[in-house]
């Protein structure tokens, strides 16, 4: 918690759960993520362990536990291949990842050893995420001679990984990252994965204008976002009736289809050049496929700047 009294994101630690769960075991071919494990602590790794072995627990909050994490687990997989896969084929010098939880790709992905990366995040899930990352390090590699853990966490693949707090909901985003050091002027991969729906309408159309107004030419914007889906609203709705919901704490805000999405992008002079659900992506790898709602509702669009 910071100083504002506000909590990390629970949201960001299922969907590490997530990525944890299905290393190894889901469309190996193209889908890993062997750091997440290491940005979860004992309690967090008890229900990705079980899901890895399909061995249900008997509880009944345990259970509902392991089945967030098993869902969250299909829903990622895909979600993240596509985005993955964008990136690589729109990288640039500079990657700014907007709410960026506990995301690992500056960690993880290769292709981003000449990329800076920005990630932008609420202070308080940021503070958390930088407390991982050197229990991550100290746990990897012990502390050093003088008895501490290396601040700076575990070791980055990118060029260089620029930690930048702000609060969508309140903060200039033009501010912050001015003052993090990214230029304007040069192209910018904008990734903005499993934010939108929690921000309100008015919120999302104040982020987009502030990215656009930092967005040369050659930039894209891959972002992620949510559909209106009867299906999908009942079945959140009656997790939190049950207290199964580990993030009931942090609703949905604004959901949005292809066309107003893609309008909204174009009034900003990005071009929405691919827009696809994560259902048909989903049956791409080959996988079984369980949720069907939640996977048909989740959608990744990639953007170019004309």
């Amino acid at each position: 918690m910071d100083g504002s009294g506000r909590a990390a994101s629970r949201t960001a630690v299922l969907v590490c759960q997530g990525r944890a769960a299905a290393d190894g075991r889901t469309a190996t071919d193209r889908f890993a993520d062997p750091v997440a494990v290491g940005l979860l602590r004992a309690a967090e790794r008890a229900p990705v362990e079980e899901v890895r072995a399909n061995t249900p627990p008997e509880g009944r909050r345990e259970r509902l536990v392991y089945e967030s994490v098993r869902a969250c687990a299909e829903v990622v997989v895909p979600r993240t291949v596509a985005i993955d896969a964008a990136l690589r084929a729109r990288m640039t010098g500079q990657l700014v990842i907007l709410g960026a939880g506990l995301d690992t790709r500056a960690w993880r992905l290769p292709d981003l050893a000449r990329t800076d990366v920005w990630e932008v995040d609420h202070p308080a899930s940021q503070q958390d995420k930088r407390a991982r990352l050197a229990e991550a390090a100290a746990a990897l590699g012990g502390p050093g001679e003088d008895g501490r853990v290396p601040a700076a966490g575990l070791p980055a693949v990118a060029r260089s990984v620029r930690f930048t707090p702000v609060d969508l909901a309140v903060d200039d985003l033009g501010a912050a990252l001015d003052a993090a050091g990214h230029d304007p002027s040069a192209p910018t991969t904008w990734l903005w994965e499993g934010v939108v729906p929690y921000l309100t309408r008015a919120e999302v159309r104040a982020t987009v204008a502030a990215l656009a107004a930092r967005t040369a030419a050659g930039s894209s914007l891959v972002v992620n976002y949510q559909a209106p889906s009867a299906k999908a609203a009942a079945g959140r709705l009656l997790a939190r009736v049950l207290g199964a919901s580990v993030t009931a704490g942090e609703p949905w805000r604004s959901l949005w289809r292809p066309r107003p999405m893609a309008a909204l992008l174009a009034e900003h002079g990005l071009r929405v050049v691919s827009d696809e659900d994560l259902l048909t992506l989903a049956h791409t790898l080959g996988g079984p496929v369980r949720g069907r709602a939640s996977l048909r509702s989740g959608r990744v669009a990639v953007a170019e700047s004309r």
